[in-house]
């Protein structure tokens, strides 16, 4: 689940995932699947029988029974025992595939491929991180500015390697950010999979660190002082014991930590309690005048902008844009103009700027007055493409569009005048185009489903770029193609899906297809390189991406028309694409998988549920299963702009509706389905795989396998280290190429 859309960049962060007996402990008799009524041959299931609570919950008057209330405690023995024993049968099934080994060992040889960052320029260092294939963790390093990328690995230093923090790769360099000059280097570390980091910072050119700690951050970047001796960042409250992973995430503050100080003494920047949902990013101009923080309120995509000068001495924070009606994020500064990317009066976005002068409002006694809007200016308009990013350096700016899931990227002058578009190495996903304003170079990466992440140098002056690194990876890229097609969903809607296949494969049905989907948060499916999908495609897998309502594909129309009542749009999105693969010849419905996680896991609970019929297998990951409680755990309030709440009676027929664990009906043949999930997952909690898990097996009326199978030492997806990742794809595709038969 996606936090929070923006801050600057961070918000794409405010979103993806041991044989078989019944321990003692589980005093009912076992659930045993009937035998298998066809020629394959099926395991006989014994799965750990879940008991039963008699809790009933009154929702406005309906009556809604919540039996495996007790797996949401998940710290409880009880709880505890119940994983162990669902581990058990899971493995032991994933054991027993012929298919799982021989899997494992193509992965670990298409991950075995070299992984370089985008750097980033301070001082006279780049600082860079860097995989040699195999490492658990990405290592970080540093290289003179003077030596071009072919000798980045001849002339690097290892700055941070956080694979010497564990033994099993669990503790993950979640953030690094250089100060200006490249002295010093702010890191978080997050543990085991958790949202929560704890930032630590290290003298660049002795490699050693400070005594500088900083705890109890979430959903937070840092921003350095103008004179590198401090930065900004947010925090929560320390949680109660016992509620680290599950407690309530709100009353965000932001903090100013000077270097060589204890936390305590940190001064306290901005805080709200009269607004205990607002949460607050700040970012630095880069002429170190103002401090610009971006107030954002869950996963709304709408935002605040708070100022600070920072050239007059505890200067007040003053409210810059205000009211909540669009989403802002900060582009860049001239003087006293700033530049914005909005949504304002723009679904697919423009750049505005304005004079803070002329706009800052006042802050007295914490009342915050809206500034006037009557004096912006319009410096990049609305095209037909949504404007997903920009950047400003040495006066150009660098305008990343989408167009049908694909990037394109725009060149103008400080004016908006257009400068020409830059020119991209084929049809695909574009990152980076960052760096300081004064930047006279900057670099891009380039990626699609059968192309590994290339980086390349981009001459700010004239646009033109040349590759820097490609590269090699044991996976013939020839042999695919992607292509892109459009299915018309239930009201006539045209949704786009992207389908890459081997060259060869025929249109007779016959080939296994994985879909897969997300749609919601305003977030973007593009196309992108992964050595997993490489594995199912090697297989002779077909896979295929929805571009479904309720993300930002086309801006946000498209986000909005997948939101709240209208969340059946992305259902029926996803169904549409699902039949229009059948119909098109590519496969067939018991040779079509389905996956999705976090919202997309949500997603193929609920279609799986609508549609039993329809789908071969299914893998929902780290899914939001129980759409009336999901709020009361860490962040899922702030989901609640995307979803609605079961405390609202006007949303609670709706959420009851397509609710995953809610729609399970006892007696019907749902199809081969593997929940995942993980014990350390802070931000979609784990009770939700788990009580939607119990329920399906007891659900379940016929011998496909209903297992889930639980990660442990991990969380909702990042920082997950190698090993486990190529340890969790053979068991997804084992799982799929057994029962997609």
């Amino acid at each position: 689940m996606t936090v929070f859309r923006r801050n600057a960049r961070l918000r794409k962060t405010l979103a993806t995932f041991l044989a078989g007996f019944c321990i003692s402990s589980f005093s009912q008799p076992v659930a045993t699947a009937e035998e298998p009524t066809d020629s394959s041959t099926r395991m006989k299931f014994e799965y750990p029988v879940s008991r039963l609570d008699e809790v009933v919950d009154n929702y406005h008057g309906r009556e809604v029974a919540d039996p495996y209330r007790w797996l949401e405690d998940v710290e409880s023995d009880e709880t505890a025992a119940w994983v162990e024993a669902q581990n058990e049968v899971t493995q032991s099934y994933l054991q027993s595939l012929p298919q799982r080994e021989p899997m494992r060992a193509r992965l670990e040889a298409l991950w075995d491929y070299s992984r370089t960052g985008l750097p980033a320029k301070r001082g006279d260092t780049y600082f860079y991180t860097f995989n040699d294939g195999l490492q658990n963790q990405s290592v970080l390093y540093r290289t003179p500015v003077d030596a071009p990328p072919s000798q980045w690995e001849a002339n690097r230093e290892v700055l941070l390697d956080p694979n010497n923090l564990s033994e099993d790769g669990t503790m993950s360099l979640a953030s690094w950010v250089p100060s200006e000059d490249g002295k010093y280097l702010a890191y978080a570390i997050a543990d085991g999979g958790s949202d929560w980091r704890t930032w630590r910072v290290r003298e660049v050119a002795t490699g050693k660190d400070t005594d500088d700690l900083i705890q109890w951050s979430k959903f937070s970047g840092i921003a350095w002082t103008p004179d590198g001796d401090g930065f900004y960042y947010s925090r929560y409250a320390e949680p109660a014991e016992g509620e680290e992973l599950t407690g309530t995430n709100d009353n965000q503050m932001m903090y100013l930590h000077q270097l060589g100080t204890p936390q305590s003494e940190d001064k306290l920047v901005m805080k709200r309690p009269d607004h205990p949902k607002w949460g607050f990013g700040g970012t630095v101009t880069d002429d170190g005048r103002y401090l610009v923080i971006s107030n954002w309120m869950g996963t709304e995509p709408k935002t605040q902008v708070f100022i600070q000068d920072l050239t007059k001495e505890d200067a007040p924070v003053r409210g810059l844009i205000m009211g909540f009606d669009a989403d802002y994020n900060f582009v860049g500064s001239e003087g006293s103009t700033m530049f914005f990317l909005t949504d304002h009066e723009a679904p697919r976005r423009r750049v505005i700027s304005l004079d803070v002068a002329e706009h800052a409002g006042r802050t007295d006694d914490n009342v915050d007055e809206p500034a006037d809007r009557a004096g912006w200016e319009e410096v990049i308009p609305q095209s037909e493409h949504v404007l997903e990013h920009v950047s400003l350096l040495s006066g150009v700016f660098f305008a990343n569009y989408l167009a049908d899931a694909l990037n394109q990227v725009e060149r103008y002058a400080l004016d908006g005048s257009p400068m020409g578009p830059l020119e991209l190495p084929g049809k695909g996903s574009v990152g980076g185009l960052g760096g300081r304003q004064d930047a006279t170079e900057t670099f891009f990466s380039f990626t699609n489903y059968v192309t590994p992440p290339s980086i390349h140098r981009v001459d700010v002056a004239t646009g033109e770029s040349e590759l820097a690194i490609m590269p090699e990876v044991a996976f013939d890229v020839s042999q695919y193609t992607t292509e892109q097609v459009f299915c018309t969903s239930k009201d006539g809607t045209q949704v786009p899906i992207l389908i890459t296949r081997h060259k060869d494969a025929p249109l007779d049905g016959s080939n296994r297809t994985l879909l897969y989907a997300y749609g919601g948060f305003n977030i973007s499916l593009t196309p992108s390189y992964s050595p997993g999908i490489a594995g199912w495609l090697d297989a002779g897998g077909v896979y295929a991406v929805a571009n479904l309502r309720g993300g930002g594909e086309y801006g946000r129309e498209w986000h909005e028309a997948g939101m709240q009542l209208k969340k059946q749009n992305v259902f029926d999105d996803f169904i549409a694409a699902a039949e229009h693969l059948i119909d098109m010849g590519l496969t067939r419905r018991e040779r079509l998988g389905v996956r999705g996680g976090s919202n997309g896991g949500l997603l193929i609970g609920a279609v799986m549920t609508q549609r039993p019929d329809l789908f071969g297998a299914c893998l929902p990951a780290v899914g939001v299963m129980d759409m009336l409680r999901y709020h009361k755990f860490t962040i899922g309030w702030a989901w609640v702009s995307e979803f609605g709440s079961s405390d609202d009676e006007t949303q609670i027929d709706n959420l009851l509706s397509y609710s995953p664990l809610h729609n399970l009906k006892p007696g019907t043949c749902y199809p081969a389905t593997m929940v995942t999930t993980a014990d350390r997952d802070d931000r979609v909690v784990p009770g939700h795989s788990f009580k939607f898990a119990a329920a399906l097996q007891a659900a379940q009326s016929c011998d496909n396998p209903t297992l889930i199978r639980i990660e442990t030492r991990a969380g909702h997806g990042a920082g997950t280290p190698t090993s486990k990742k190529i340890d969790e794809y053979a068991d997804l595709w084992a799982f799929l190429l057994e029962n997609l038969k």
